[in-house]
């Protein structure tokens, strides 16, 4: 596979992703960046391996797919580059440096704002020598798995997200809201379908943690939907695994992905990663 500055691809997995290889971003053109671009995306996820990053070459990059935007938690950014969030099991003086475990359960992030992000990047600085794998499930190919009959019932079925509730009920870092958290982040309805803008293709869009209820729907009937339709997404024919190594770039396409981290033992390992995210638009 090749872009107009000759790229050279290969799929994460059969009809999903792409790993973009030969590219050093940190010393890239403006032509081969252009062309991370467009396959980021063409293909719901990219993976570019040996990459030597400072964190503001990291926000420099992520902003060439949008707006880099802010961390609805910021205790956990990095000093000096509020847009890096810091995913760690370390402390220093006692103090953790970075939110651990964060991100483990099936979801798409910011799918509780009005307009969630856009893409999710993470930069491997300490990794596991095992465990902490991420997940990402494609939802363009599970929507096209299903039946026309199924897709028609589907289609037009809105879900009610919410932040409170999640943060409430998440296994991990569960924490009461203060009132200016609450304020900033209010209930939204988003389309289970969701329709990407790049071309136009469509994407089962469900998520866990935020979601209250299909909106029309009693429940637990709601609720049991968009369980099964999690299970269905996340089930082996349409998940890629990701194995990680210190230097890797992974970006997911969060208007057609769910993803999740993996736990690993924190008693022997340390794993340190930076995260950014770009600005999304309203899904539709």
């Amino acid at each position: 596979m090749t872009t107009a500055v000759q790229l050279k691809t290969r799929e994460l997995k059969p009809g999903f992703g792409a790993e973009i290889l030969d590219v050093d971003l940190a010393r890239a053109d403006a032509d081969t960046l252009a062309g991370v671009v467009d396959t980021f995306h063409r293909h719901g996820a990219i993976l570019l391996r040996g990459q030597e990053m400072t964190p503001a070459q990291l926000v420099d990059f992520v902003a060439l797919f949008g707006e880099p935007e802010d961390h609805t938690q910021t205790q956990f950014t990095l000093p000096g580059h509020p847009k890096v969030f810091v995913l760690s099991n370390r402390e220093v003086d006692g103090k953790p440096i970075g939110a651990h475990n964060d991100g483990v359960g099936w979801h798409t992030d910011y799918s509780y704002k009005a307009q969630p992000v856009m893409c999710t990047m993470l930069y491997a600085v300490e990794v596991p020598a095992e465990g902490s794998d991420t997940l990402l499930a494609d939802g363009c190919a599970a929507w096209n798995a299903l039946s026309p009959e199924r897709q028609k019932e589907l289609d037009g079925l809105r879900l009610h997200h919410s932040y409170q509730h999640f943060m409430a009920t998440r296994e991990f870092g569960r924490q009461e809201l203060s009132e200016e958290l609450k304020r900033d982040n209010p209930d939204v309805e988003h389309p289970l379908i969701r329709t990407h803008p790049a071309d136009g293709r469509k994407a089962l869009w469900p998520s866990t943690g935020t979601v209250t209820e299909v909106v029309g729907m009693e429940n637990p009937k709601g609720l049991e939907l968009v369980d099964e339709l999690v299970e269905f997404m996340t089930s082996e024919p349409f998940v890629f695994r990701h194995k990680w190594q210190v230097g890797d770039i992974l970006m997911w396409d969060n208007r057609c992905t769910l993803h999740t981290g993996t736990l690993y033992d924190d008693t022997k390992y340390f794993r340190t990663m930076h995260r950014l995210w770009a600005k999304g638009d309203a899904p539709y």
